[in-house]
């Protein structure tokens, strides 16, 4: 296997399992990615971001069909989780998906998005806004710092 297609890979498979309920860093891969100034810049960001944003997506698919299961002990987010993700979610409605990047509540905010059954296009359009936009601060501040 080419080094390069394994590389991004690698950069993919991080990137999708930290988008779902799955514990994973990308940030720290990317960075290091970007650090070795191997790889385009532009292509790191797009694989990333695609990862991530499919990851997401598997969570808000995980919402549509499992929510009432989430009492379940071997349900994939905690009942404390998904409860504030909710309320995030009720108050703030749809646009709450633009802090779908933030640690702890962004992953519970995407299932619950399914729950709700927000519009895939909807979904797919704030998600990736909140996504790319946090690899492109990643990446300008990982740039800046070497």
């Amino acid at each position: 296997m080419n080094t390069d297609l394994a590389a991004y890979t690698g950069l993919f498979g991080a990137a999708f399992l930290a988008a779902t309920i799955l514990p994973a860093q990308s940030e720290a891969v990317l960075a290091m990615m970007i650090v070795a100034d191997r790889y385009p810049l532009v292509t790191l960001l797009g694989v990333a971001s695609l990862g991530n944003v499919l990851g997401s997506v598997v969570n808000w698919i995980l919402g549509r069909g499992i929510e009432h299961y989430r009492d379940s002990r071997w349900f994939p987010v905690s009942p404390e989780k998904l409860d504030k993700a909710e309320g995030w979610y009720r108050r703030y409605g749809k646009w709450s998906l633009l802090a779908s990047w933030v640690p702890i509540i962004g992953d519970p905010l995407t299932v619950v998005a399914g729950v709700l059954r927000v519009p895939l296009p909807a979904f797919v359009t704030l998600v990736t806004l909140a996504k790319v936009g946090r690899y492109l601060v990643l990446a300008w501040v990982t740039l800046e710092v070497t």
